[in-house]
């Protein structure tokens, strides 16, 4: 008999044990026999009892000769001024004492009751609603598993990304063979890192890897390891890889990394909840070196922010495979709308590569809700399918915000928007090396936005040159060029203009080393790995004398200032043009670049030029 069923049969015998000690000791003291009061007096005056014990609500007299075995006579105590009264009627009378155990009990239960429901409503709230049975479970692991059939996501479900697909299908062919894997001695990598911007499929593609390998799926998210009580998160993690080591072949997915595995020392260093994360990071790396991948357990984690990792993360033997899951180009946005373009009815003629061409720099989250919203749109206006116009609506929608029909103009706010976003499309069309305009509104959308010119590029771009950036920042600063030109003042609408040339021209000087003064020197430099978040990258700013920093100022302010110019000589040479093309937006409210054209033919579309 093990161990174990030991244990489980000594209680039994210990609760035996007490219960037949108890039963002796109580057959071997026979308790005092129960009489009324009245019997009790009788038998002190027949001088049968020797000694009377007085307690709070009992009289006990000990007998001289035991009495049917009983050694002693038991009776409740009665008052003497009321005993005396009472014999005057020679009536038998005994005290009774009423029971009130049951209010005893419920004087004990309610307070306690109340205790532990006042602490069970703290804890639920204190421990994300885990309750008295989350915190007796605290050290369990939260991870949600995922079988096959959970998943339902294969690699035919992934699209746009065939390069982190082929990485990964490594990792496939090992938990479906691993002898056939390491016949020459290769080992799968112990963890598998993907990296990328929000929404580009990192979680799919986890989910696709055990899909095709048909392997159970551990799933759970960096934030959930670490609760407010400490050294749950370490225990969490041992928990999670012994749930996996059982299940093997199975894969562990961690999402959000950065939540657990944000480098030490990058914190405030007060109070416990940094010092509990790096518990729960280094019981990580101790479970990560201990990782036997022969045991048939993949390790995959995903992050968009790779730069604040602890290096003891990123070596080999841990993640030994970082995999880059970015934005999908133009073949890749064509092949993710097939994908989603057969859950909805898409009118037949429609050339998805055209949409693919106008959605530059979406991800392949912003494409899924391209396609449900290019349905609401067409659900909408009562059509039979979905056509191109839908999905250009849907992309206004999604790129400027819905519109603000209610949200009245007067009629000067009108005027000045109308030049100013007639502004920024005359200067795009006029240069070369500008993103082509598709269309002009002074229709309020978004939260703020009062108008817009929405522009897409020909192609998607890697490389940018000074005079692409310089021909940039002129279409930036053309709506306050046109509102000085024409009202001859400026106004607040132009401030996310300014703030985007200014980053512009700031990236120019600083980093891309454009300004023939300063020289080819990078004064301010990215993280030591690229950031997927906007304001989130790393910026290691140089040793640079008061000088050198007054010189980048300059140099700024003369980039912006040379594009303003640019763009207001623009304007004046085509001005005609401009209050044309103003009145007629004002008008219509919303105008196509055929449109423009139509009413400034002497101004030559660079980006129809370039595409024909």
């Amino acid at each position: 008999m093990d161990r174990k069923s030991l244990r489980n049969l000594a209680w039994p015998l210990a609760a035996l044990g007490l219960w037949l000690m108890v039963r002796a000791l109580s057959q071997v003291v026979p308790p005092p026999r129960e009489v009324s009061y009245d019997a009790f007096e009788q038998a002190l005056a027949q001088g049968r009892i020797a000694k009377v014990h007085v307690l709070d609500t009992r009289l006990i007299g000990e007998l001289k000769l035991p009495d049917d075995g009983h050694p002693a006579l038991s009776t409740v105590r009665v008052e003497p001024e009321l005993a005396a009264r009472l014999d005057r009627f020679r009536v038998p009378y005994e005290r009774v004492v009423e029971g009130t155990w049951i209010r005893d009990l419920l004087s004990w239960i309610m307070p306690t009751a109340m205790f532990f429901g006042i602490w069970y409503f703290v804890m639920r709230r204190g421990a994300g609603g885990s309750g008295l049975g989350g915190l007796m479970g605290a050290g369990r692991s939260g991870a949600k598993v995922h079988v096959e059939s959970d998943t339902g996501v294969t690699f035919a479900d992934v699209a746009g990304i065939d390069e982190a697909k082929a990485e990964l299908e490594e990792v496939v062919q090992f938990l479906q063979q691993p002898r056939q894997f390491g016949r020459l001695g290769a080992r799968v990598p112990r963890g598998v890192l993907l990296v990328g911007p929000p929404g580009t499929g990192k979680t799919m593609l986890a989910k696709a890897v055990a899909g095709q390998a048909h392997v159970p799926f551990f799933s759970i998210s960096g934030s959930e390891f670490v609760e407010m009580f400490v050294g749950v998160g370490a225990a969490r993690v041992r928990d999670l890889f012994a749930q996996a080591r059982q299940a093997a072949p199975s894969i562990i997915f961690i999402d959000e990394l950065d939540a657990l595995g944000r480098a030490r020392g990058l914190g405030s260093g007060l109070g416990g909840g940094n010092d509990e994360k790096e518990q729960t990071l280094n019981q990580l790396l101790t479970e990560m070196d201990g990782f036997d991948t022969s045991a048939g357990v993949v390790m995959l984690a995903a992050t968009n922010r790779p730069e604040i990792l602890d290096p003891a993360l990123l070596r080999a033997g841990r993640f030994d495979r970082q995999v880059l899951v970015d934005l999908p180009d133009r073949v890749g946005r064509l092949a993710i709308l097939q994908v989603h373009a057969r859950k909805i009815r898409v009118d037949p003629a429609l050339p998805l590569e055209d949409v693919a061409s106008l959605t530059a720099g979406f991800s392949g989250a912003d494409l899924a809700n391209l396609a449900n919203e290019a349905a609401l749109v067409a659900t909408r206006r009562q059509g039979e399918d979905v056509t191109r116009d839908d999905f250009v609506a849907a992309i206004e929608r999604i790129v400027a915000g819905l519109e603000k029909r209610s949200r009245v103009l007067t009629t000067k706010e009108r005027d000045r928007v109308a030049w100013h976003e007639m502004g920024h499309a005359l200067v795009a069309i006029a240069q070369r090396g500008t993103e082509q305009v598709r269309k002009v509104s002074i229709v309020p959308h978004g939260m703020g936005a009062l108008g817009y010119t929405l522009q897409s590029p020909l192609e998607d771009r890697h490389l940018m040159s000074r005079s692409e950036l310089e021909a940039r920042l002129s279409v930036l600063l053309a709506g306050r060029a046109a509102e000085c030109l024409v009202f001859g003042e400026t106004s607040t609408g132009a401030a996310d203009d300014l703030a985007k040339a200014t980053d512009i021209a700031t990236d120019m000087v600083a980093r891309q080393g454009m300004d023939e003064a300063l020289g080819h020197v990078a004064y301010e430099t990215g993280g030591p790995s690229p950031s997927f978040v906007p304001g989130h990258g790393w910026q290691d700013r140089h040793a640079v004398s008061e000088d050198t920093r007054r010189r980048i100022d300059e140099a700024v302010r003369a980039l912006v200032n040379q594009a303003f110019e640019r763009a207001t000589r623009l304007l004046r040479e085509h001005r005609t043009s401009l209050d044309r093309c103003a009145r007629a937006l004002l008008d219509r409210e919303t105008l196509d670049v055929d449109a423009i054209v139509a009413l400034a033919p002497e101004l030559r579309p660079q980006g129809l030029a370039q595409a024909a």
